[in-house]
């Protein structure tokens, strides 16, 4: 959230107290208390909230309300206010949700609905909770919550959901099971009975039956069509002429009547009116502000007495709202009578709201006001929390809004909208804009504090704007591969920067390290690291900290420590833990490599679980890079468990999502998909990719590109071993002795691993069993100090051969033994499961068209026992985003959209016991 609650968005509004009686509706809503949800859906103006408001308060029943607006869409803004909303009527239940909501990385949606929906199913007292306008919402993770809500919400709990238009929810599967009561537009009308008494209480006037039953048929019942009419009609003499005048739809009545009413209201009423209908709520002191009129609050509460369409927000009669469409006719007459004072109204705005604290309403009002310089300096005074807290997106909204001309002329504003897109992964547009920064900075203005003055609304992020330009720069220039240029940046900044700002020192230091680790110095690497990190953590920026860790982690691998690399992703993740579920939402990077390290030691039920935990963090990640490390972790997974295809399409979704960062790919897609072809005998498609990436035998050599020139031996050895091209095999040789020797002095004991095992099989490739045994007996006693599994077996069966060979010398033979067992064991499940199996359960004929295949029958009994995606994806051995796709495919083949309706069609069809 990046605003406190606002409470009068919880407030039941208290139904008029002339209000026409209208049992036949309120017999309708109390119906709907046996059933799951009822949805009052009419257009405006209908009564559809005072008609709810009417109801809880002569039903007695305790109630949560909340009072949606357009800012609702954002899934996380949404979930706090629900959570709110329930407190107010269950004090004891959401505390944790609440806070975990209001953390910069709030958990997945689900896990905050699932912990909801328990905490009601154990409060035994019914509850109904009304989402009142919930039109204004058009976000499908917002439909999306509210179905799970509706799903499995306990029998005590009733939604009540009001409407002008039917939502995006399973409408006809609750109508079908009889688990909704619809209140739409028809039922809503005024009857000529209750017409007349509306009429009478709203005029004082007995009104003639032919006149009320014209204005009952010109406004089709419509309640907000009468109540205008009334207004207009009190103090008229012709009553009856005033009737025959009107006609035509809804649109053209409210702009006929509202006329009418503002009319015949006092000058200072109608200016008042007018002014404060760019205000999405209203108090006095507000109002005041914009207005000039002191008596404000009087005014409102005047207002709402005459019935004029103003709402209270909350008890004690402090905060109002207009109705949505008479606020809407308001602004368009105040457009047309007065449009030059709409931008100082909405300058007026901004400043009341800039003094009280609610600086996303200042700096809304200041951009509807054109005000580009108010609203560039409160938006570059944002910046720095909400960068701290990952609020990325919604600060480059405002910024976005701003000219760029305005920008490059606030150097502090300039830096920071660099920094804003560099987060993204932007660089050019970040360049531009760091470009204006420098040139400030370089320029007279720089030199000048009245002028300084004018265009820095933060005057201590200027002071370290220098040290903040460089270390863009060293982002960008890492991003782009450059890392002299990287490292002579990061210096600069760490030369420009005070010993104690622990902040920006650890950011730099961070891309200090980074770049020392693309340079291939690991041991210089660590070190910048490691105190970078400590300085983000003692500066508070945990988050910040925690995104070093993959960095770290891969540099200890490179060195051949897998089990320091363990340690350091699972001390970041206990640490993150310890936080609270918000920080640990910035460690789904480390879950997704975490998982793979265990099972590189053949752990596979703990790297499943990993994975996928790593993958339900990561929806909700404000991590830019997140999404393609997901890929990159999935074809690696998908590679290992045989399916190369899979790992293939994985890895085109990750080239798809690589945002440019400074983190280096050491293993760069393209070179793991040219492995991959290599495995399927595609060698053409991999010398391909040799070529169009340009990486020959000769290169020179470099960290960098140490993957593709190893992935590159393993194509010639591929070759070699198919074409029987014995010059082939003694490339692939010769390369590899250049990598094993640049790996050795570069310190990297984890490529040497590889490369070695690499040329044992080209030994053994050549019939030398002695030379791929000497080769391999020193990656065979490293591999066994660090506890290395998957990086042997997965060579297969020319490694089972040189394993039995090392075992019957004496070579590590405990550890080849134990090599050896795991691969027998993975070749007798592969026999197993290509033989036919006649002890297996036959599968049950299915009327389908498209038959349900055993691997979605055995997910579907899963989902049946009310196991969780999640759980599936442990107990089968998968990754979660592969059940979800068995999920989807099933629900296809079975016509049904959840996971209660696929377990009652399969049940029907025989599938399921």
């Amino acid at each position: 959230m990046d605003a406190p609650l606002l409470t009068t968005k919880l407030y039941i509004p208290a139904p008029p107290a002339d209000a026409v009686p209208r049992p036949r509706l309120l017999a309708l809503l109390d119906d709907g208390l046996a059933r799951r949800l009822t949805l009052v859906s009419a257009p405006a103006g209908f009564g559809k909230t005072t008609l709810v408001s009417a109801w809880l308060a002569a039903c007695a029943r305790p109630a949560a309300w909340l009072s949606l607006d357009s800012r609702d869409g954002d899934p996380v803004r949404f979930l706090t206010y629900v959570v709110a909303a329930l407190r107010t009527a269950l004090p004891a239940i959401g505390e944790r949700e609440a806070r975990a909501l209001a953390a910069p990385q709030p958990p997945p949606a689900e896990s905050i609905l699932t912990a909801l929906v328990n905490a009601l199913a154990m409060q035994p007292d019914p509850l109904v909770l009304v989402l009142d306008d919930y039109h204004v919402v058009d976000a499908p993770p917002v439909d999306d919550a509210v179905a799970f809500l509706l799903d499995h919400l306990p029998p005590h709990v009733h939604l009540v959901i009001t409407t002008r238009e039917d939502p995006r929810l399973p409408l006809a599967r609750l109508r079908a099971r009889g688990q909704m009561v619809d209140v739409r537009a028809a039922d809503l009308r005024f009857t000529p009975a209750e017409a007349a008494a509306f009429l009478q209480q709203a005029t004082g006037l007995a009104l003639a039956a032919a006149d009320v039953a014209a204005l009952e048929a010109r406004t089709e019942g419509w309640i907000a069509g009468l109540q205008l009419a009334a207004l207009s009609m009190r103090g008229r003499d012709d009553v009856h002429g005033f009737v025959q005048a009107f006609a035509g739809d809804n649109r053209y009545i409210v702009d006929y009547l509202v006329e009418e009413v503002l009319a015949r209201r006092p000058d200072a009423e109608r200016a008042f009116l007018l002014q404060t209908s760019i205000l999405e709520r209203l108090c006095g002191d507000l109002c005041a502000a914009v207005t000039g009129q002191a008596a404000s609050g009087e005014m409102l509460a005047g207002l709402e007495r005459a019935n004029l369409f103003v709402v209270a927000l909350d008890d004690r009669r402090r905060w109002y709202r207009y109705h949505h469409l008479f606020a809407d006719v308001l602004r368009a007459h105040l457009l047309a009578e007065t449009p030059g004072a709409v931008a100082a109204l909405h300058r007026q705005a901004s400043d009341w709201h800039a003094a009280h604290g609610l600086p996303a309403d200042a700096i809304r009002h200041a951009l509807a006001a054109d005000d580009h310089a108010r609203a560039a300096a409160l938006i570059e005074a944002e910046w720095p929390a909400m960068d701290r807290t990952f609020q990325t997106a919604t600060w480059l909204g405002w910024a976005n809004a701003l000219p760029a001309a305005e920008v490059d002329a606030r150097p502090v504003l300039a830096g920071a909208y660099a920094w804003a897109l560099l987060n993204r992964g932007e660089i050019e547009a970040a360049e531009t804009r760091l470009a204006a920064a420098e040139r400030w900075l370089q320029g007279e203005q720089a030199a000048t504090g009245a002028q300084a003055a004018e265009v820095v609304a933060d005057a201590a992020q200027l002071a370290v704007l220098p040290a903040t330009v460089a270390a863009a720069r060293a982002f960008i220039a890492q991003a782009r591969g450059d890392v002299t240029a990287t490292i002579a940046h990061a210096r600069r900044a760490l030369d420009l920067l005070p010993p104690d700002d622990d902040l920006h020192r650890g950011i730099a230091g961070a891309l200090l390290g980074v770049a020392c680790w693309a340079a291939g110095d690991l041991a210089a690497a660590e070190r910048a690291l490691v105190e970078g990190m400590a300085r983000l953590q003692a500066a508070g920026a945990l988050l910040f900290a925690l995104r070093g860790t993959y960095a770290l982690a891969d540099i200890r691998l490179a060195q051949g420590r897998l089990a320091a690399a363990i340690h350091t992703y699972e001390a970041a993740i206990r640490l993150a833990e310890q936080e609270g579920e918000h920080i640990l939402r910035g460690t789904a990077d480390l879950h997704l490599r975490l998982g793979e390290l265990y099972r590189e030691r053949d752990d596979e039920a703990a790297a499943a679980r990993t994975l996928a935990r790593g993958e339900a963090l990561g929806e909700q990640s404000a991590s830019p890079f997140w999404r393609y490390r997901l890929y990159l972790a999935r074809a690696r997974w998908q590679q290992a468990h045989g399916d190369l295809a899979g790992a293939l399409d994985a890895l085109d979704a990750a080239e798809r999502h690589h945002v440019r960062g400074p983190v280096p790919d050491i293993q760069p897609p393209a070179a793991l998909k040219a492995r991959i072809w290599i495995a399927q005998g595609r060698l053409d498609d991999a010398q391909a990719w040799a070529r169009t990436h340009a990486v020959t035998a000769g290169d020179a050599l470099s960290y960098l590109r140490e993957a593709e020139h190893i992935t590159l031996a393993r194509l010639l050895l591929a070759r070699g071993q198919r074409d029987g091209d014995r010059a082939a095999l003694g490339q692939a040789l010769a390369l590899l002795a250049r990598l094993q020797r640049a790996a050795e002095a570069g310190g990297r004991p984890g490529s040497v691993l590889e490369i070695r095992m690499v040329q044992s099989l080209a030994h053994a490739a050549q019939d030398d069993t002695d030379a791929a045994l000497a080769v391999l007996a020193p990656a065979l006693a490293h591999g066994a100090a660090e506890g290395y599994v998957r990086a042997f077996t997965d060579e297969g069966a020319p490694m089972a051969s040189l394993l039995a060979a090392a075992a019957a010398r004496g070579i590590e033979p405990s550890y080849a033994r134990t090599l050896l067992a795991i691969l027998d064991r993975e070749s007798a499940a592969a026999a197993s499961h290509d033989e036919p199996q006649d002890d297996r359960p036959a599968v049950p004929a299915q009327p389908l068209v498209e038959p349900l295949s055993p691997r979605e029958l055995e997910v579907l009994q899963l989902v049946a026992q009310g196991l969780s995606n999640r759980d599936i994806a442990a107990r089968l051995h998968l990754a979660l985003s592969t059940v979800k796709g068995h999920n989807r495919i099933i629900f296809e083949k079975l016509a049904v959209q959840r996971r209660t309706e696929a377990v009652a069609r399969a049940r029907e069809l025989g599938l399921l016991p």
